[in-house]
């Protein structure tokens, strides 16, 4: 298993752990995700947002926000 800040560009992950704060948990979790969700890296560039699309929506998120996402490939 691995964090979300470290995925690979044009693979399919399933959510398998989120933590930090009550604000950032709040927040991931009111734009769908969850645990057990399965998302997929559309871009994941140095110094860049990962960009993931997750439920019919492109998501932007911080690199640091991106490594309190515990993610496993899925096939």
């Amino acid at each position: 298993m691995s964090n979300l800040a470290v995925a690979v560009e044009g693979r399919q992950y399933t959510v398998k752990g989120l933590s930090g704060d009550s604000r950032f948990l709040s927040r991931i979790t009111s734009v769908g995700l969850t645990v057990g969700g399965v998302l997929r890296v559309v871009r994941n560039a140095k110094r860049m947002p990962v960009l993931v699309y997750a439920r019919d929506t492109m998501l932007a998120i911080d690199k640091k926000e991106a490594a309190n996402i515990q993610v496993e490939v899925s096939e």
